[in-house]
């Protein structure tokens, strides 16, 4: 059976495209999440972390596109006894 995952790398690497082609700055994204520093937003684009599904609500919003467009996914293979 095949279910998706998350594939974090590649999700932290279309973050950073994303926020680049909507003409954002890391600051940018620092400011409207009200966070002190902007570690977050860099783990997120390093693949280090997921943003939380409300950030990724926010993201999408301001990235003009759907969660779904964020994240990058693959099929995993699992074996079901």
């Amino acid at each position: 059976m095949a279910i998706p995952t998350i594939d974090l790398a590649l999700t932290g690497a279309n973050i950073m495209n994303l926020r680049k082609a909507s003409g954002l700055s890391v600051r940018d994204l620092q400011a409207v999440f009200g966070f002190s520093t902007p570690q977050a937003i860099y783990k997120w684009q390093a693949g280090a972390t997921l943003p939380t599904v409300d950030n990724l609500l926010v993201l999408a919003a301001l990235f003009h596109v759907k969660i779904d467009d964020i994240l990058v996914t693959r099929d995993t293979i699992i074996t079901v006894a």
